[in-house]
């Protein structure tokens, strides 16, 4: 059973950092395209960041130079290092997994495939 639950989160105000942590449960966590989405109440989830199994990223244009997305396949974990928070940053932060392929495939547009998304964990920026 895939399982991915993600902490770190908090409220911070803007220009602050936060770095998330996301931890898999499922010893094939370190093939797989991992990635992280955001979602507000109401409003449709957003891909993040993904990373495939060899460590190449893409990111969504609204943070590209602010997140960075990384992972350390010994220990099944995934990061986000989120710098100079905007309170536009202000959601719930979920973690996902998906299958083997690697980037281009692995990328936000293909984000929706990732998950279950598991237990997020909530960013709140204040201005």
């Amino acid at each position: 059973q895939v399982e991915m639950v993600a902490s770190g989160g908090g409220s911070v105000q803007a220009g602050g950092s936060l770095r998330l942590s996301c931890v898999a449960t499922h010893p094939w966590f370190s093939s797989t395209c991992a990635g992280w989405s955001r979602q507000v109440p109401g409003r449709e989830r957003e891909g993040v960041a993904t990373i495939d199994s060899r460590g190449v990223t893409d990111y969504a244009d609204s943070v590209k130079g602010r997140i960075t997305i990384s992972r350390d396949n010994a220990k099944n974990m995934l990061y986000l290092q989120i710098n100079d928070l905007k309170p536009e940053d202000t959601a719930m932060y979920y973690c996902g997994t998906g299958g083997d392929a690697p980037f281009p495939y692995c990328a936000i547009a293909a984000v929706q495939t990732l998950g279950p998304w598991g237990q997020g964990t909530q960013v709140t920026v204040s201005s």
